[in-house]
C-alpha cells in the first residue's frame, strides 16, 4: 500500500472529472488495470467505508496516475471533489484482468458505455506509446504487424463522453473509433446502442477479436448476452462493471 498526493483534477466530460495523482516510487501497473484508493481520515463517510476501486486510466509510461469518474452525490465523492491539492490517499494495488491478450496475429474490441471508457483510454494511450517506439526504433513497420484495436463508445451525448476529443485524435491504422450518441439529435455521427448490426458493420469477422467491455451492469450484461448469441466464446471475453459510488 502506498500513500499518493493529489496534483490537479479537471472535468473531462459533463459532471465527470479525472484526478491526478503522484506515482509512488515502484508502482508499475498494466494498462486497464485497477487499484484500490482509500480516503484518509475523511471528514464524512457513508456505509460503503472510505475506499472504492478504480481503473487507472492513466497508462503505465505516464509520471502521474489519473483516474476518472462521475460525481454522484455520495460521501466518498464528496469528499474526493472538495480534497485540497497536495491532501494525500492510500492506493492499493495494481489488481484486475482487464489486460490486452498477449496474442498480437488477434485484434481487440472495447465495448464501452459512459465512464467505462476508463480501461480503453489506458490501453490505448499504452498502444500508442509502443508504437511511436517501435517506429523510432525501425523507422519503417510492416503493415498488419500490430494489434489491430477498435473500440466502440456508447454515450447519450457528446457532452457526456469523457476523452472523446483525444480518443477521436488517436486514431491511425491500429486503433479506430466508432463513437456513438443514443439521445443526441444534433451528433451527425452514430446513434445507435452497441449491437449485432453495429458490430458487422465495422468487423469483418465477428469471431476473430478479444472482446473487452465495460460500463454500468445492464450494459456489461447485455454485452455479454450479445456476444454469447454471435458464438464468441467467454476465453474470448473480458469485463468490468462500473458503479456509481
Amino acid at each position: 500500500m502506498h500513500e499518493i498526493a493529489l496534483r490537479r483534477r479537471e472535468p473531462v466530460a459533463e459532471g465527470t472529472y479525472a484526478f491526478h495523482f503522484e506515482k509512488p516510487a515502484g508502482f508499475s501497473h498494466q494498462a486497464g488495470q485497477n487499484a484500490n484508493f482509500s480516503l484518509i481520515d475523511p471528514p464524512e463517510n457513508d456505509a460503503a467505508g472510505p475506499s472504492r476501486p478504480f481503473t487507472i486510466a492513466s497508462a503505465p509510461h505516464e509520471r502521474e496516475l489519473m483516474i476518472a469518474t462521475r460525481m454522484r452525490d455520495s460521501a466518498f465523492k464528496r469528499v474526493l471533489g472538495k480534497m485540497p491539492i497536495g491532501a494525500r490517499l492510500r492506493i492499493d494495488g495494481p489488481a484486475g484482468l482487464m489486460v490486452l491478450h498477449e496474442d498480437e496475429s488477434r485484434p481487440a474490441v472495447f465495448l464501452a458505455g459512459g465512464i467505462g471508457i476508463t480501461p480503453f483510454l489506458s490501453m490505448a494511450r499504452d498502444a500508442a506509446a509502443r508504437l511511436q517506439a517501435e517506429i523510432a526504433v525501425l523507422h519503417v513497420l510492416q503493415l498488419g504487424e500490430e494489434r489491430g484495436i477498435v473500440l466502440f463508445y456508447s454515450n447519450r451525448r457528446p457532452q457526456d463522453a469523457a476523452f472523446l476529443a483525444e480518443l477521436k485524435h488517436m486514431q491511425n491504422r491500429n486503433f479506430r473509433l466508432v463513437a456513438t450518441m443514443t439521445e443526441a439529435p444534433e451528433w451527425t455521427g452514430e446513434k445507435r446502442f452497441i449491437s449485432r448490426e453495429l458490430l458487422v458493420e465495422h468487423l469483418p469477422d465477428l469471431r476473430a477479436p478479444v472482446y473487452y467491455f465495460a460500463g454500468p451492469p445492464a450494459m456489461t450484461m447485455a454485452m455479454q448476452g450479445m456476444l454469447t448469441d454471435l458464438g464468441v466464446s467467454e476465453d474470448d471475453m473480458r469485463s468490468e462493471e462500473f458503479y456509481g459510488y
